[in-house]
Parts: C-alpha cells; sequence; structure tokens
C-alpha cells in the first residue's frame, strides 16, 4: 500500500464536510469519516484501479456519501488533491496540480 498525501486544501475539504455532518450529527460525522478512511485506503492499496476521472487524476468514493477522493498515482505515493462533493463545479481543483 502506498503512503498518502493530502493537498492543504483537500484536507481542508475533507474537514469542513466533516463538520458539516457533525452539525446534524456526531454519529453521522464519524460515519463521514469512516467512509472516507476506506475510500483514501482502498485508493492507496490499488491506486491504479479506480478510474480515470480527469487524466491524469482518478476518482474515488464510497457508498453513501456524495463525496469523492480525487487523487494522482504518484510514483511513492497517493496524492490527494480535492476531497469533492458531486455537486461542485467540475475541475474546480485542477488549478492545484501546478
Amino acid at each position: 500500500m502506498k503512503p498518502v498525501l493530502f493537498h492543504p486544501e483537500a484536507r481542508l475539504e475533507l474537514t469542513e464536510a466533516a463538520h458539516y455532518y457533525a452539525g446534524k450529527s456526531p454519529a453521522l460525522a464519524k460515519r463521514f469519516y469512516a467512509e472516507m478512511d476506506s475510500v483514501i485506503a482502498e485508493a492507496c492499496a490499488r491506486p491504479a484501479m479506480r478510474r480515470m476521472f480527469d487524466p491524469p487524476a482518478r476518482r474515488h468514493s464510497g457508498p453513501v456519501f456524495p463525496y469523492a477522493a480525487i487523487y494522482l498515482d504518484q510514483p511513492g505515493e497517493v496524492w490527494i488533491v480535492a476531497v469533492m462533493h458531486f455537486k461542485q463545479r467540475p475541475g474546480y481543483w485542477r488549478e492545484r496540480l501546478g
């Protein structure tokens, strides 16, 4: 399994989404974090297995929450560039590839 590295804005997106769900229910926020942890672990275990989303990025999501991890499969790590809500503007994260 490759190690994971978060873009600072992706980490912030993950935290903000969890805060949103925590406002509804602490248990819901816990379920959100668990799902995203699983999504990221699966991406790190088999990064090339997930579908190409917007080359060179790939996307992986869980079954419950409307969020996906957008990532690049780097030689030594999986780089999470966004934790994107399904209804966000497509490609907003591309500037992070700089």
